[in-house]
C-alpha cells in the first residue's frame, strides 16, 4: 500500500475541517446579516422557465421586505424555487426553497409588519402573510390591480417591487394546478414533491441582483430594527398568500 506523506495528510484534513467550519448564511443567517440596510433600490434578474423577467425593488416602499429580499435573493434563496400557485387574474406564488433543510432554517425568521405604502397594482410583487407578523420567504406578483389586497383583513400586503420587463412571461406561467400543490409538502419534501406530482409547474432557474442604487454600509436606520416578529401561525402561516387565507383552498 502506498503510504501518503504526512504533510499531504494534514493538508487534506485541513481542508475537510475548513469545508465542514463554513456556515450557509441560508441555513445560519446571523441577526446581524438579517438586520443590515440593502440598497436603496436594486435590480433584479429573474431567468424562467418562461423566460426573462427584470424586477426593481424600493426600499424606501416597504424597507423590511426589500432588505429580506436582497438578501434571500443575493445568498442564492430564489434559484429553483417554483411558482406553485398561479391564478390567472389574480397572482402567481413562489418562494418555498426546494431544499427541506433551508425551509427548516427559516420556518420562524418572519418580518416585522410595515404599514401599505404603494397599492397591489398589476405587476407589482409583495410579501404573502397569513396575519399579523407572518411575512417570511413567500412572495407573490399582482397579475391585476388587486387593490383589495391593500387593506385585507385589516392588516394589508405591502408591495416592496414592481416587475418592469417580463410581465409576459410571468402572465403565461403554467396555472392548470390552481391551489393544488400543498404547502407543508413542499416544505416537507422540497422539490422532488413539485417534480412528481405537478410537473409542468413553472419555475426560477435564478434569482441575481444586476444593479443596485444607494449606500448599503452607511444606512442609519430610524426603523426599530427589532429582528423578527413573533412566530405566530398555524401549519400554513409562514407563508400566507394574496387572499389571506394561508394558501388554504
Amino acid at each position: 500500500m502506498r503510504r501518503i506523506a504526512p504533510l499531504l495528510l494534514f493538508v487534506a484534513s485541513t481542508a475537510v475541517l475548513g469545508a465542514c467550519s463554513r456556515r450557509s448564511p441560508l441555513l445560519e443567517p446571523t441577526p446581524e446579516e438579517l438586520q443590515t440596510p440593502g440598497p436603496d433600490s436594486f435590480r433584479v434578474a429573474l431567468q424562467t422557465t418562461r423566460g426573462p423577467v427584470l424586477v426593481v425593488a424600493h426600499r424606501d416602499w416597504s424597507p423590511y421586505a426589500a432588505d429580506r429580499f436582497y438578501f434571500l435573493v443575493t445568498h442564492g434563496y430564489y434559484d429553483d424555487a417554483y411558482f406553485f400557485r398561479v391564478v390567472k387574474g389574480y397572482v402567481a406564488q413562489w418562494g418555498i426553497s426546494g431544499n427541506p433543510a433551508v425551509n427548516l432554517a427559516w420556518r420562524h425568521r418572519d418580518l416585522l409588519d410595515e404599514p401599505v405604502m404603494r397599492s397591489n397594482l398589476r405587476g407589482t410583487i409583495a410579501f404573502a402573510r397569513a396575519g399579523p407578523q407572518t411575512r417570511g420567504v413567500q412572495l407573490y406578483v399582482n397579475y391585476a390591480n388587486n387593490t383589495k389586497l391593500d387593506t385585507l383583513n385589516g392588516f394589508g400586503f405591502p408591495p416592496f417591487a414592481q416587475v418592469i420587463q417580463g410581465m409576459d412571461a410571468l402572465d403565461s406561467l403554467y396555472s392548470g394546478y390552481g391551489n393544488a400543490p400543498s404547502q407543508d409538502s413542499i416544505e416537507r419534501d422540497g422539490n422532488a414533491y413539485l417534480k412528481r406530482k405537478f410537473p409542468r409547474l413553472d419555475h426560477i432557474l435564478t434569482a441575481r441582483v444586476t444593479e443596485a442604487w444607494g449606500d448599503t454600509l452607511t444606512a442609519n436606520m430610524s426603523l426599530n430594527r427589532g429582528g423578527f416578529g413573533p412566530s405566530f401561525r398555524g401549519r400554513r402561516g409562514r407563508g400566507g398568500d394574496g387572499d389571506g387565507d394561508g394558501g388554504r383552498r
